[in-house]
């Protein structure tokens, strides 16, 4: 852990104003699938897979006239949205040995044995500007076994101009199952994450995003988390059920998550160049000037949502010229938080 990462469990500045980060359906850059014909059901280990339809949450889930839809902004029932694919895209993660150079600012669980079944929290929504061959993700990460057979789900916020041809903040999920070297994509471009909501949610931008002192910080609130009785790891955004990674993706995650880590990563440009993280300013005791996670929580061993403990959290920041973190604990207010991010540069490999 760097020196330089304070852990401060005292009160701290309240933050008085938020706003939840309304989507921007565009269906021009979606298709409409029929369910069962989506890219999910292409997979070897799916081609008989029943399309789950109730799910064991003990969280209260959001009525379909209480979710920002419209009819025109929703395809057709029977139908889920598919983010079209732009040419040339590879499938591969940049999240392994073969392409150094990314940098992370996180908080994660002490590997002592624990087992937990999901995750979420509020995140800050910002814009930032990347060149084209950099990304800069705000996100969760649900992990499971060795580094070679690592299982692993993320989801969260991402600046990706190779993966989308912009510099749009957009919601952004992955998966592997083999460590990255086989198995895995973004959002819905191979098979394996069932999509059952009508909405086009992944892969889409926010129609607001926070400004730096400005009044008020604008978040969106994903989650995911292991069913009970199915075994498949639901993706939740808004309280809305988005879809989800059936178990039979996996072999270790099956058996819960060891490694729960909340945060921002960032990769490169090829001259060496780190784009900027969080809001792409180092992370201040004012909210409405820094990037932040709030309401951090876990799902332990028994499915239940709880904070996560002080005590098994480990603070990693690996570039403290570039990007930093501030861990604030826990308050009434915003729950477990914490601040990160910074401009990035020439941050080192």
């Amino acid at each position: 852990m760097s020196s330089h990462l304070v852990l401060c469990l005292s009160s701290y500045l309240l933050l008085t104003q938020v706003a939840v980060g309304s989507i921007d359906p565009i269906l021009k850059d979606f298709d409409c699938v029929d369910i069962y014909k989506q890219p999910a059901f292409q997979h070897p280990l799916l081609k008989h897979h029943k399309i789950q339809k109730k799910f064991n949450s003990k969280e209260r889930l959001r009525r379909k006239d209480e979710y920002h839809q419209t009819n025109d902004k929703s395809c057709p029932k029977g139908t889920v949205p598919i983010l079209r694919q732009r040419n040339g895209i590879e499938s591969v993660h940049l999240d392994t040995l073969e392409y150094p150079g990314q940098h992370f600012a996180v908080i994660e669980n002490v590997l002592d044995g624990s087992i937990y079944r999901g995750a979420g929290a509020k995140i800050s929504i910002h814009n930032l500007t990347l060149q084209n061959n950099q990304y800069s993700n705000n996100q969760i990460w649900l992990e499971n076994g060795p580094r070679d057979q690592l299982n692993s789900i993320q989801f969260g916020l991402a600046v990706h101009p190779r993966l989308y041809g912009d510099t749009f903040t957009r919601f952004t999920i992955y998966w592997t199952a083999d460590g990255y070297k086989r198995t895995g994509c973004y959002n819905t471009k191979c098979p394996g994450f069932i999509t059952v909501s009508r909405v086009p949610l992944i892969g889409t931008t926010f129609n607001d995003s926070s400004v730096y002192g400005g009044k008020e910080t604008v978040f969106t609130k994903p989650q995911v988390f292991q069913d009970g009785f199915s075994g498949n790891w639901v993706l939740k955004l808004y309280d809305e059920v988005i879809g989800y990674w059936p178990k039979e993706l996996f072999t270790h995650l099956n058996k819960g998550v060891s490694l729960v880590r909340f945060g921002g990563n960032t990769f490169p440009s090829p001259e060496g160049i780190s784009p900027p993280m969080g809001n792409g300013h180092f992370p201040v005791i004012d909210y409405h000037k820094s990037a932040h996670f709030s309401f951090v929580k876990v799902k332990n061993s028994n499915y239940q949502s709880i904070d996560i403990e002080d005590k098994k959290t480990r603070l990693y920041a690996d570039s403290y010229q570039c990007y930093r973190l501030t861990y604030w604990g826990y308050s009434k207010s915003n729950g477990v938080s914490f601040s990160f991010g910074g401009p990035g540069g020439n941050c080192g490999t």
